[in-house]
């Protein structure tokens, strides 16, 4: 039995242009801040905000995308409901 695929795959240079855009923005902001002007205490305060903001970006693009799947995944339960109870309703 084939499996069936409703989703679209991402082409292989988007996938390397997102990486690459992420590499970018986060090694750049972290020469940013390690050329910053300012105490060692500071530039580190600033680096666990990065880390945290990227982890917690993370996270919320993995919940959308769970909550997203959830979606699809009840839509599909009830149509198959709905294409039951017609078939059952069509053949009375």
């Amino acid at each position: 039995m084939a499996k069936h695929r409703n989703t679209q795959d991402h082409s292989a240079a988007w996938v390397i242009q997102t990486w690459l855009s992420f590499a970018i923005s986060v090694g750049a902001t972290s020469l940013g801040i390690i050329f910053l002007p300012v105490d060692v205490w500071i530039k580190g305060y600033m680096g666990m905000g990065l880390v945290f903001t990227v982890g917690s970006t993370v996270s919320l693009t993995k919940t959308q995308r769970d909550l997203y799947e959830a979606e699809k995944l009840v839509s599909k339960i009830e149509e198959a409901k709905v294409e039951k109870i017609l078939s059952e309703h069509n053949s009375l």
